[in-house]
């Protein structure tokens, strides 16, 4: 499978299941697109019938005297055409165009792999500080009520992901939300605890924390920057964004209270290690400003991301503003090809993309892990596939006390991959976005092996911004 697309003045061409990428002129451009079904006279014909009535275009042969030529002259540029069309199946020979997929097949024993917990998402706290109005938490409640974790309970929690863990050493636990902060004595009690319990049983805990910042201080940050890998600050960018969808649960906005703190976090952790996390709506199309405003306060690391959010909802992402976002999203690229060049470049996690290695073939296969390697527990000890499944009956998939009940939920989720969607065996984005988030098809469809429609648009469109991001660079 190919993938063509034109941005910011290159043509690029993806081949899908190699991942290679080749940057190429227009006649090499318009050639691909035709070689698969087509003889090679039959493009020639098509290739001096287009190229006759155009000009200033750019060919291999890069000389405007020398183009001039080739379009003049029918025998000449049939001759390029063949130079091109025989490079292209030197590229196909070596493996670096028009490949196979040769992973479906792969698929079949991956699914009867073993697996165990590599991860969990701690709900430290069932309860928040703020009323931020797209919450999927309904405010922290997870559609139940306010609860703080017990030290207790997390213990449990994290034996039952050492016991569950195998030989795996490198184990990672997010302290989520509601907001963890509300209940910080017991996070630092959990942190002392897994540190405890490493050279006991040969693991490695990475701890990440994800907050809002209204708690956020001194003593909270020396800790965060001691023992945290990574933290998430959430920010929606200009202040009259952000105080719109996340203000405190008094409708006063929280940006001038939170910015401060996360400044003087992302500093303290010499501008790495973290993110400032934001979300844009219906009401912010023009996202690109907030990213902006992030980066021009001194932000290096940045993830804006679209609301998953039900039609009804008056913020939620409309089908008709895919064609605004597209446009934000070429704007975004461009601003950070124009900040590079004056050395303000910042990182936008959505276009970081590793096109030398990246996630194993597995990997990009079956996604994040959620119900399998990935599990989020209450406050109460409930395990849930992930955070966005946590309240919904049907998915709970045991607790912290007796482990999984119902096997058959981790099983539905180990077979849940690219090839098990059918929208997403053609698509490009594949091995980038894995199939999708799981708990948005589940949202939208009912059912876990379907996709969010939008999102896949958008995340289409990440991907070949990201990807010009990185022809950029050479």
């Amino acid at each position: 499978m190919v993938h063509q697309f034109k941005n910011n003045g290159y043509n690029i061409v993806l081949d899908v299941n190699s991942g290679m990428v080749h940057v190429v002129d227009d006649l090499a451009y318009d050639i691909i697109a035709l070689y698969e079904n087509n003889d090679q006279d039959s493009i020639i014909r098509t290739m001096v019938e287009k190229y006759s009535k155009q000009e200033n275009l750019t060919l291999i042969t890069g000389e405007e005297s020398e183009q001039e030529k080739f379009l003049n002259d029918k025998e000449a540029f049939s001759s390029l055409v063949k130079e091109v069309i025989a490079d292209i199946e030197e590229l196909k020979q070596d493996g670096a165009l028009f490949t196979k997929d040769i992973y479906e097949e792969y698929i079949k024993d991956f699914k009867q792999r073993s697996t165990v917990v590599k991860a969990l998402c701690l709900h430290i706290a069932h309860d928040c500080n703020l009323a931020c109005r797209y919450c999927f938490a309904e405010e922290g409640e997870y559609k139940g009520h306010r609860e703080l974790m017990s030290f207790e309970v997390g213990k449990k929690a994290l034996d039952f992901l050492i016991a569950n863990s195998g030989s795996r050493r490198n184990l990672e636990v997010d302290f989520f939300g509601g907001e963890p902060l509300m209940n910080w004595q017991v996070v630092k009690d959990l942190v002392q605890y897994g540190r405890e319990q490493e050279a006991l049983h040969n693991k490695k805990f990475r701890f990440t924390l994800t907050t809002n910042g209204v708690l956020l201080d001194d003593e909270v940050m020396e800790f965060a920057n001691r023992e945290m890998s990574n933290v998430v600050l959430s920010i929606d960018g200009r202040k009259e964004v952000n105080d719109r969808m996340r203000p405190s649960r008094n409708g006063k906005g929280s940006y001038e209270l939170i910015l401060p703190k996360f400044e003087r976090l992302a500093e303290s952790r010499n501008q790495n290690n973290y993110y400032v996390r934001g979300t844009f709506t219906h009401n912010n199309l023009d996202f690109s400003e907030d990213v902006k405003h992030l980066a021009d306060l001194g932000f290096k690391q940045i993830s804006v991301e679209p609301v998953v959010a039900l039609p009804e909802d008056s913020y939620s992402i409309k089908e008709e503003d895919l064609p605004v976002l597209f446009e934000e999203y070429d704007r975004l690229a461009k601003i950070m090809l124009e900040y590079k060049k004056e050395g303000k470049d910042f990182n936008f996690f959505h276009f970081m993309i590793d096109m030398t290695g990246g996630p194993c073939v597995a990997k990009r296969l079956s996604g994040c892990g959620s119900g399998t390697e990935y599990l989020a527990v209450t406050p109460w000890g409930d395990l849930y596939p992930c955070h966005q499944f946590v309240g919904l009956p049907e998915y709970l998939m045991g607790n912290v006390d007796e482990g999984i009940v119902k096997p058959e939920l981790r099983e539905e989720f180990r077979v849940c991959n690219v090839y098990s969607k059918e929208k997403c065996r053609d698509c490009f984005a594949k091995f980038y976005c894995s199939g999708g988030c799981a708990a948005n098809s589940y949202k939208f469809h009912g059912d876990i092996n379907d996709a969010y429609d939008i999102g896949c648009e958008l995340q289409k469109k990440r991907v070949e911004c990201a990807i010009m991001l990185k022809a950029a660079e050479e």
